[in-house]
């Protein structure tokens, strides 16, 4: 994709990558679900931000999680996804696991004419999510195509 930024540089699959990681690391540390996060930052933003994820991604995610919090307003929730039943989950999925779930996800059900931060906008806004990040199922799990028709079908 075309990075209308910076014309001579390319937007990869690896800088939405960066942002869905980033994504989940901000709203675990908010308590928040990862759609709050989406939808506080404003889409000129978020094209902003993918045309210097090939930067930032050499930052200290911690400090880009701060940024992020400072400079959105972004607000603390009730929301803990690490809250799971321990007798169903030996092993809760790190952030940069998921952010590959949610890359693969968005790249699978990309439509036409859509670039990536309408596709990620979409995604995030689906109720899958609220699936998906239920750690006490396996949907996290399940291969990319098995998501992405759960997805394409309103549902596992």
């Amino acid at each position: 994709m075309t990075n209308k930024f910076f014309p001579d540089e390319q937007i990869t699959e690896n800088d939405l990558y960066f942002l869905c990681y980033m994504i989940e690391r901000v709203a675990r540390k908010l308590h928040q679900r990862n759609r709050y996060v989406v939808n506080r930052i404003p889409k000129d933003e978020w094209e902003r931000l993918i045309s210097l994820a090939n930067v930032l991604h050499c930052e200290n995610p911690k400090k880009i999680e701060a940024e992020w919090i400072e400079e959105y307003q972004l607000e603390s929730g009730n929301f803990d996804i690490m809250k799971v039943d321990r007798e169903l989950v030996d092993e809760i999925p790190s952030e940069t696991q998921m952010g590959k779930v949610y890359m693969r996800l968005i790249l699978s059900t990309l439509q036409p004419g859509e670039d990536y931060i309408d596709g990620m906008i979409r995604v995030y806004n689906d109720e899958i999510c609220e699936v998906i990040d239920n750690y006490n199922s396996s949907a996290y799990y399940e291969p990319s195509y098995v998501i992405t028709r759960a997805y394409n079908n309103s549902g596992f």
